[in-house]
């Protein structure tokens, strides 16, 4: 009898960690009891006595005859449905204070749920060499003194040129530099729309984005968004019966399933956005990875409804937070003042140090490494999901893949789990919670083929 108290206690644990994790959400089902118990090795009746202790706790809850299940620690009401979408609001649809923790304590390993390129990939040496630079004799200005509001002026006159270079007409006085890309989406959710307001979202899409919108009070219109692009006739009908204020989107390899806008499609969601008077926030921030001429809907709305955002994070480095943000002059105006209350300046050092890189050629260059690395690593993962019967909804490309696993991709989630592997489930990158046979792939972290033989494995299993 202790030995089994033991092992109830030891498999309660687990679970409870797992939970506090996040790595099971609110509203995941447990594994059945017999189920649990073959996957374990472990007795029914010890599996049972686990789950009565995580209930004990408040952790799960049992529903008759369906099993046991997460409970939400901060339950919120169901939204109705109206039209052919729900519009999302209340708390944010999972903790994702919870998730950006566990991002951050992970960073040094690699994961097919990773959001980040591996550290070896990185080189740290132009970024050195050019914070060296910012630190000579005479410039210790940039230490001891507040920098522009708006930014370093030589990163700005920089910035304008590059975006030139992807067919965006902006003057230096219209971009405006953040604390990462994070902060520029955060000043726009804020200063821009209402509490109350309705905006569109992508579904899936990056669950960081809907939870920093719930936050501000802002109810969630998801949008459809499939190989195609977003689903245009659905996004008429919201626009119609909710006048949203804002369409946050990732045109060009869209988080998570890689798929960038065509021309044709790009063109009807400007042409539905300016006939709802919708302002278009455009996250650009995996713009490095891009393939080349990607339109972008800020180059072809020449920035009347368009607000373009982008960083350098992902190709440089997780530790250099600075973004940017460019749009119509008095947007930027009201921006900058949101910025100058909150934050009152960035840093002039990185801002500097950043546009040197830029002027020297240095991303250049080691983009150009990534996307060799890249390109490889997307072909030998393309090979081992075809060896193993798995497909992509799209065409490989950037640094995420939208696999198709055939199954419950929560259920599957947590059967990789005790294989060894972190994966991120469909219903990770939903607004409305909706579970789907999908996992976003980090193609660089995914070059095991252990992964992919577990990932067949437990597809079988559950099959």
């Amino acid at each position: 009898m202790t030995n089994t108290v033991g092992l109830a206690e030891g498999l309660a644990a687990d679970l409870a960690q797992r939970i506090d994790q996040r790595l099971l959400l609110p509203g995941a089902r447990l594994p059945s009891v017999r189920e649990a118990a073959r996957l374990h090795g472990l007795s029914p009746y010890t599996v049972v006595a686990a789950y009565d202790r995580l209930q004990a706790q408040g952790l799960v809850e049992a529903r008759r005859q369906r099993g046991f299940y997460v409970r939400d620690a901060k339950p919120a009401p169901r939204p109705a449905p109206t039209g052919t979408a729900r519009a999302a609001s209340g708390p944010a649809p999972f903790d994702a204070m919870t998730l950006i923790r566990n991002l951050l304590r992970s960073e040094h390993q690699d994961s097919p749920a990773h959001g980040t390129l591996p550290q070896s990939w990185l080189d740290a040496a132009p970024l050195r060499q050019a914070l060296r630079a910012a630190l000579a004799p005479g410039q210790e200005g940039l230490l001891l003194r507040y920098a522009d509001p708006a930014g370093d002026p030589e990163l700005r006159q920089v910035l304008a040129q590059r975006l030139a270079e992807i067919g965006i007409a902006s003057d230096a006085e219209q971009i405006l530099t953040t604390v990462g890309a994070t902060q520029a989406l955060d000043l726009i959710a804020h200063e821009l729309t209402q509490p109350g307001d309705a905006v569109l979202v992508d579904e899936p899409g990056w669950p960081i984005e809907y939870a920093r919108l719930v936050l501000a009070g802002l109810r969630l219109l998801p949008v459809r968004r499939g190989a195609q692009g977003p689903d245009l006739e659905q996004m008429a009908q919201l626009i119609r019966e909710h006048r949203p204020r804002l369409y946050v989107t990732v045109s060009v390899l869209h988080n998570p399933t890689g798929h960038c806008l065509n021309l044709a499609q790009a063109y009807e969601v400007l042409r539905l956005c300016e006939g709802g008077e919708v302002l278009i926030v455009e996250d650009d921030t995996y713009a490095a990875f891009a393939p080349a001429h990607s339109p972008r809907l800020a180059a072809l709305d020449g920035l009347r409804r368009t607000l373009y955002v982008s960083g350098f994070a992902k190709v440089l480095g997780a530790g250099l937070r600075v973004g940017y943000v460019t749009g119509r002059p008095d947007l930027i105006a009201r921006l900058g003042e949101r910025k100058l209350v909150h934050e009152l300046c960035t840093s002039a050092l990185l801002e500097r140090a950043l546009a040197g890189v830029l002027a020297r050629g240095a991303l250049r260059r080691q983009v150009e490494r990534v996307q060799q690395r890249l390109e490889a690593a997307r072909a030998r993962c393309a090979r081992l999901a075809g060896q193993h019967g798995f497909a992509f909804a799209a065409p490989p490309q950037g640094l995420f893949g939208w696999l198709d696993t055939g199954v419950d991709s929560e259920r599957l989630t947590q059967r990789m789990l005790l294989e060894g592997f972190a994966c991120a489930p469909e219903l990770l990158f939903s607004p409305s919670r909706r579970s789907g046979p999908h996992i976003r792939v980090n193609f660089a972290c995914s070059q095991d083929a252990k992964f992919w033989a577990a990932l067949a494995r437990t597809r079988a299993s559950l099959a």
